[in-house]
Formats: C-alpha cells, structure tokens, sequence
C-alpha cells in the first residue's frame, strides 16, 4: 500500500470510532453544554453594543448610567459563567480525550498480543510502536476538540444568521453566500494535507525503525565500523521525512492564505454593501455596529473550524492507523467450544500434518505422521531449512498445520484453549529473551505467582544460583535491554531457570547450547538434563554429540522424516544420520 492512498473515509472512520466516545457519553453532554454556554456569553456581547449605539443614537435621556451598570453586571455575570465552563472544556474535556487515547492503546497492545508470528514477521516493531504512541497523540486533541469544535460552529453560524437577517435579510444572505464558495475552495487542500499527514507518519514509522534496528544492532555496526553507513542511511530516511514535512507546511500555507483571503471577501462585503445599505437608510448605525461584530464572530467562527481541519486529519490519520492494526486477522485463536486441556502426561501426535507458510506459501514438509509417547525424549536433526523448529512450533499453536491434525494426550490442540496448551509446554530457545529488569522478575516469567523459595530453588535446578549470588545485588541485579549485562551461557541457564519454575510437561529444546562455547555449554547441558526428567522433550539439534542418548532420533529433510531410530540403530543404518555423524565428528563443530 502507498504511504499515502486513503483507505477509508472519514464518515466510516467516525462511526468506528464512535464507540469510544459514548464510553464518555455523559461528559462529551456536559462538555457540550459548557460549549453552548461560552457560545451564548460570546454572542451576547455585539447584542448589549448594538442596545447601546441604538440607544445613544436615539438621545441621552435613553441611555442611563444604571442600564449601563446592569448591562455591564450581566456582561460580567455572563464572563465568569464563560470562564467556568472554559475550564470545564479545557480540564475534563482534555482528560476525557486522554482516557479515550489510552483506552485505544490498551486495545491496540491486547490485539498485537493476539496475532501470530506471520504479522510481526512482515511489520516493523518501529511502524507499530509509532501507530501506538505518536498517532494516538493526535487522536487526544481530536476526540475532544472535533464535537465541540463543530457544536460550537453550529450554534454561532445559525445564531449569528438568525440575528443578522433581523437587522438585513439582503446583506446576510450576500454574506453567507461566501461560505460555501470559501468551503469548496478549501475543501481539495484538505484532502491533499490528509495525504500528506498520512506520509508523514508512515515516514516516523521508518524513522523509529531504522533507529530500533541500528541501536539493537551497535555491537555490530562498532564491529564492522559501519558507522558511517548507518548515518548514511538514517540521513536518507530524515532528509525524507523533512521532504515530506516541506509539503505539509506548503499544504497548511495554501489552506491559511485561502481562509485570510476569504475573510478579507466577508468584512469587504461588510463593509461595501453594509456602508450603501447606510447611507441609503436599509440598516440602523447600531445594527451596523452588532453587525460588525457578529460578522467578526462569524469570521473567527469559520478560520477556527477551517484551521482545525489540520487537527482534524491529524486525528483521522491516527485513527486510520489504529484501525489498521485493529484490523489485522488473528490468525490463532480459541474455537468457539475449546477446553481446557487439563493434566497433561505428554503425549503427541501428528496425523498426515502439512505446512506452508501463509504469506508466500513456501512448503515445509507434507504427510508427516509421528507419535511421541509420554515421557520420551525425542531428538530432531538434519539440515538446516529442514522444518524442525516449525514442526515444533506448530504445537503450541505459534501457527496453524495447513493440513492434518496435532494431539496432546488425545485431543486435537485445536479444540483445546490457547492457554491451557502453551502452559503445558516449556520452550528454551537459543536466541534467550530476557525482559528488562531483574533476574528475580526474569525468571518470575515463568510463574507469576511463584514465591522467592520457589524461584531460588529453580535457579539451582538451573545451575544459575551460584552465579546470581555472586552478582552485584543478586537477584534484584539489573539484566539491562534484552540482557545484555550478562553472558550467554547465564542469559542460558536463566532461561532454563524460567521453564524449571513453569514445570511443563511437555519441553521444546531449540537449538538451546548451539551458540555456547564448550564451558557454557557443558553447564548448560547438565542443566537440561534435570530439566528433561519426567517430561517429553524434543530437542532440536545441531550438535550431534548432545543427543546420542536421546531415546529417538529424528532426521527431517525435504521428504519430511527421513529416517528414525536410536543413535546405535540410525549409525547401523549408514544412511543421511551415519553421513552427519561422520561430517560432524571429522570436523569437530556443529552441524
């Protein structure tokens, strides 16, 4: 999609939004009326001017210091009655804009939970956290502003035509007549700024990645000494979006001269027309007056409403850019009937299972039959490519087998619910995740309402006691971003200590010590194989000397299992696992 294609319109955007209003619907209604108020005490003004010139102009002895003194109490009676509800608008009305910000983020953040690994597979984490923070920014002031602005607009415009048409119905309808002229000039400017807004956050977008993607990498920028190219390309991406600011400013410039040349059209005709109608007796030098000014609140009225057309689209856009994620499929989710698996003994099995990938619909394996009985400890390997990781990852549900059904002890995973399966299933990755924060919540991670026995003694399971004791504040010891205050092997064993703490009956080992060096890795085994103990583990690996003990072996090539067996018996076989074997221990590395 170009960045700049409108997707929807503005009505259709409105009434999805809508929603989020009514949640606040009694104080948009008081918001309103204080609206109605501060428009009431603003007209009242050309009003009590137009009594006074009238009066003066038709002698002294009608013009009295103490009618001056009672309009000027009213006038100052309906002032504090005007800063009231102006507090009221700009106070709660604000907030009120603010809870509907955050309740759209809380909705964004609860969806992005929900979609699977293909959405984030194809969107940029900087793209997303931009349509979560920055667009819903705008989407504050619009959610306020856009009700009342309007509210307000309305009631000034007919009142103002009411009351003018009382002192010259001729000069009113030439006056008004400009509106619609002024409208549908303004209205392509309009459409080419929601264009250009729509670039303009897209471009943010990029900016917030190409940031995210240098930073996370900076190790390997300093390695490489590339940073010079990551400038580079940042520049290209800034001087971009200055580009595209250039034309939402020239798109602003275009609207404000068309609004000031517009306004200058109203007060001529005020001023010509309403000047002949004096001189020719069809209007009072009082009527002239309120007049005047009522054209002066009418004028302020139509630039007000104009200009917060960029506001306006400012909002759209954000809300455009929500409803995109809102709008993405969760592609894993609960049937209708799904159950709660309940005690797990760690059965699975796969039926005639195929998968390809939904986005480009590359082919994995196909017909894959495989049953892993409870307990067992089942070893995936061959080349790279060959679907071992996505065969693990269809069952906690990370996706869908395009063909075929998966069990757990008997029951199609797809009719059991999200949660109760992937809490049955432990996963120890090779790329660990550590959130920022402590090794304590780290490995809380695991079993939010575990206790802190609960968690040291996981640690020990884990062989990551000794080590966190010896850091600076132990288990309250800061990780840093992703952890990388510690050293791979700890980052390693911290995962596993998470996972001990979760006891799952079920265990995915990926590739877990593949990127250890022999120390890390031999301590980070043994940790495993406490781990393993009494669950059903399938352990996917490159290292061929880790899994000689497994009680089978599975090779997985482009015909899905190749072959299987025990080490001894898939060695006796001399087939594709004999031929790894021997690659593997002449070169002495992984495969």
């Amino acid at each position: 999609m170009e960045a700049n294609k409108q997707k929807h319109s503005s009505l259709s955007l409105i009434k999805r939004f809508w929603p989020y209003m009514t949640r606040y619907k009694h104080i948009l209604i008081f918001d309103l009326f204080c609206a109605a108020l501060t428009t009431l005490c603003e007209l009242a003004l050309p009003q009590i001017m137009r009594f006074i010139t009238n009066s003066a102009m038709g002698g002294a002895a009608t013009l009295t210091v103490s009618t001056i003194l009672r309009l000027g109490g009213l006038y100052l009676v309906l002032r504090i009655i005007d800063a009231a509800a102006n507090y009221y608008m700009q106070g709660i009305g604000h907030i009120m804009g603010s809870h509907i910000e955050t309740d759209m983020r809380r909705d964004a953040f609860r969806h992005l939970q929900q979609l699977g690994h293909t959405y984030y597979s194809n969107t940029k984490v900087g793209q997303i956290m931009g349509r979560i923070t920055n667009d819903l920014f705008d989407v504050t002031e619009f959610s306020h502003h856009c009700p009342e602005e309007f509210f307000i607009a309305g009631i000034k415009i007919l009142a103002s035509f009411v009351v003018l048409c009382q002192s010259s119905i001729a000069l009113t309808l030439i006056l008004y007549a400009c509106i619609p002229l002024m409208v549908l000039c303004c209205i392509p400017i309009n459409l080419r700024l929601r264009a250009v807004f729509r670039r303009q956050r897209q471009q943010i977008g990029e900016l917030n990645a190409r940031v995210e993607d240098s930073l996370l990498g900076e190790r390997v920028v300093k390695a490489f000494t590339n940073e010079e190219m990551e400038q580079q390309k940042f520049e290209e991406d800034n001087q971009t979006f200055l580009s595209i600011k250039k034309q939402s400013y020239h798109a602003m410039a275009a609207f404000a001269t068309t609004t000031r040349l517009f306004d200058g059209l109203m007060y001529l005709v005020v001023v010509v027309a309403g000047g002949l109608f004096l001189v020719n007796g069809m209007i009072a030098a009082g009527d002239l007056v309120a007049y005047m000014l009522y054209v002066t609140t009418l004028i302020a009225t139509i630039r007000r409403i104009i200009e917060f057309a960029e506001q306006f689209q400012r909002g759209m856009t954000g809300i455009e850019r929500f409803y995109e994620i809102m709008d993405a499929d969760i592609e894993i989710f609960d049937q209708p009937n799904a159950q709660p698996l309940g005690k797990v003994q760690g059965e699975i099995r796969f039926e005639d299972v195929s998968f390809e990938y939904p986005d480009d619909h590359n082919q994995v394996f196909s017909h894959v039959n495989l049953t892993i009985h409870p307990g067992e400890k089942l070893a995936l390997v061959g080349p790279s490519g060959g679907g071992k990781t996505t065969l693990c990852n269809l069952i906690p549900r990370f996706y869908d087998a395009t063909q075929g059904h998966i069990y757990v002890d008997g029951k199609d995973i797809q009719s059991v619910t999200l949660k109760s399966l992937r809490q049955s299933i432990g996963i120890v990755q090779q790329d660990v995740y550590l959130f920022s924060g402590t090794v304590m919540e780290n490995i809380l991670y695991g079993r939010p309402d575990a206790t802190q026995q609960e968690v040291v003694e996981a640690a020990k399971m884990a062989g990551a006691h000794e080590f966190i004791t010896q850091l600076k504040d132990g288990y309250n010891t800061y990780v840093g971003e992703r952890g990388v205050k510690l050293s791979g092997g700890q980052k390693q064993r911290l995962s596993i200590a998470r996972v001990f703490l979760k006891n799952p009956p079920i265990l995915i080992l990926d590739e877990a010590t593949s990127a250890l060096d022999n120390e890390s890795e031999a301590l980070v085994g043994q940790s495993l194989q406490k781990l393993a103990v009494g669950r059903t583990t399938l352990t996917i690996a490159h290292r061929l000397t880790t899994i000689q003990n497994s009680d089978r072996i599975l090779v997985l090539g482009a015909e899905g299992i190749e072959e299987s067996g025990t080490h001894q018996e898939l060695l006796e076989k001399k087939g594709v696992y004999f031929h790894l074997w021997n690659t593997a221990t002449s070169l002495d590395k992984p495969m």
